[in-house]
C-alpha cells in the first residue's frame, strides 16, 4: 500500500469526503490540518503550488481536490 497524506482543514467539505472515503476503503492515511500547522501549510503550497485543500499525496503523485476516480486508480481500488 502506498503512503497517503492529506493536507486538509476542519471546515473543508471535500476534505471530509476524502477522509471518509479512505476510512471506508480501509486506506491508512496521515492527515495534516493546514489551518493550524503553518509548517505543513508551507509544505503543501511548495509541493502543489496551491492554497486550496484538500491536497492529497499518494506515493509520488499529487492530487488537488477530491478526485475520486484518480484516487481509486492510484490506490488500485
Amino acid at each position: 500500500m502506498q503512503n497517503v497524506i492529506i493536507y486538509s482543514t476542519p471546515s473543508c467539505h471535500f476534505c471530509h469526503m476524502a477522509k471518509d472515503f479512505f476510512k471506508e476503503k480501509n486506506v491508512a492515511f496521515t492527515d495534516y490540518d493546514v489551518a493550524i500547522d503553518t509548517a505543513k501549510r508551507a509544505e503543501m503550497i511548495e509541493k502543489s503550488g496551491q492554497m486550496g485543500v484538500p491536497v492529497i499525496q499518494i506515493g509520488d503523485n499529487l492530487i488537488v481536490g477530491f478526485n475520486k476516480p484518480k484516487i481509486v486508480e492510484l490506490l488500485g481500488l
